[in-house]
């Protein structure tokens, strides 16, 4: 389907400052990135954007929760140093600037060569971000004299903060190739799918996945029931519904994964798929004794051919991106970088990071 906002590739970026919002809301431990997915995912953009002339990148980004106070141990800085790692052999530098907004900020930029990529530090160091601060957004643009902005942190589009709203606000504001691959791949599952359609539902809160599985009753061929809300009972309200009713338990009967039975009946479903959209585990994956009904259906999705596959959800894309790693030849369509706005647009609500864009 076409993408209906304005992309970088819209955007003649000779001599100009791009503005990226990224999502670098990596996991660390020990100061040290545990999975750098959403830095990777970043980079077709940057090197974009590199590659067309851009004057300067200057990545913008938060990382945990702050709370509006500078936390060190949340420092952007580990961030930067995979980032060049990433980009090595490109001819871009990469900078990291420990200050968000500033006088200082501006000279750095300036003074660093054309060309370069500069990472600035954690914006929810400021309580201006998450508030929408229109003043906070301009001292931004102030600092790095950005031309144009550039949404490319899917993960957080669901939110109305300074670097998601008020910055496309005051600039022209475009999306970069994440998200327009986010949302393209998200919306083409509602609006055109190929048929068969598969929805595959699990986690542990009815309340979330509610919307979706109402929202996919008219468009799916099948609908499947996993995790706790399985385990809870949930109710079936169409006969298209598949729940699983056999539960792999802990030694306090504690149902904590779905069991054989039931997965191999949704892997039956799979196998008889052309479109397969999955959101939320299938059981506590944390647990390897409790992963073995996740771990099938991403197996047998992985490795699907001519077939549409979408993982969204953030634990359920971390445990497939963790298999991944694993196992080369797992391969899926989209394993979204963003659970809560992939669940939101799945659902059919307003983005309001995506709505702010410039049309087409």
């Amino acid at each position: 389907m076409d993408f209906r906002k304005k992309t970088i590739r819209d955007i003649d970026w000779q001599g100009k400052v791009a503005l990226v919002r990224v999502d670098y809301n990596v996991p660390l431990k020990d100061g040290e990135i545990v999975d750098d997915m959403r830095i990777r995912a970043s980079l077709p953009t940057i090197e974009y954007l590199v590659d067309h002339g851009a004057k300067k990148v200057v990545l913008i980004s938060h990382l945990g929760r702050p709370e509006g106070q500078v936390k060190p141990e949340l420092s952007l800085k580990p961030v930067v140093m995979q980032l060049a790692v990433l980009l090595a052999g490109k001819r871009s530098r990469v900078h990291f600037m420990n200050k968000t907004v500033g006088p200082e900020v501006k000279s750095f930029i300036e003074r660093v060569d054309d060309g370069s990529v500069i990472l600035l530090e954690n914006l929810r160091f400021s309580p201006d971000e998450e508030a929408n601060s229109e003043e906070f957004a301009k001292q931004i643009v102030d600092a790095t004299g950005a031309d144009v902005f550039v949404q490319d942190g899917f993960a957080v589009i669901h939110r109305a903060h300074a670097s998601t709203d008020a910055l496309a606000r005051l600039l022209p504001g475009v999306a970069g190739l994440l998200v327009e691959k986010e949302v393209s791949s998200l919306e083409g599952a509602i609006s055109d799918p190929e048929h068969p359609v598969l929805v595959i539902i699990g986690g542990a809160k009815v309340a979330d996945k509610q919307p979706l599985i109402e929202r996919f009753l008219p468009i799916a061929d099948s609908i499947a029931v996993g995790g706790k809300i399985a385990a809870d009972g949930y109710e079936a309200s169409d006969p298209k519904i598949f729940v699983a009713n056999g539960f792999a338990q802990n030694n306090e009967g504690a149902k904590l994964d779905i069991d054989e039975a039931s997965a191999n009946h949704i892997i039956e479903m799979i196998k008889g798929a052309k479109t397969i959209v999955w959101n939320g585990t299938m059981g506590m994956t944390e647990e390897a004794e409790f992963s073995a009904g996740s771990r099938k259906i991403a197996e047998a999705m992985g490795h699907l051919d001519g077939v549409t596959t979408i993982v969204g959800g953030g634990d359920t894309a971390g445990y497939v991106e963790s298999l991944m790693k694993e196992d080369k030849s797992l391969n899926f369509s989209l394993v979204s970088t963003g659970g809560g706005a992939s669940l939101e647009l799945l659902s059919g609500e307003t983005l309001p990071g995506l709505e702010v864009l410039q049309n087409r």
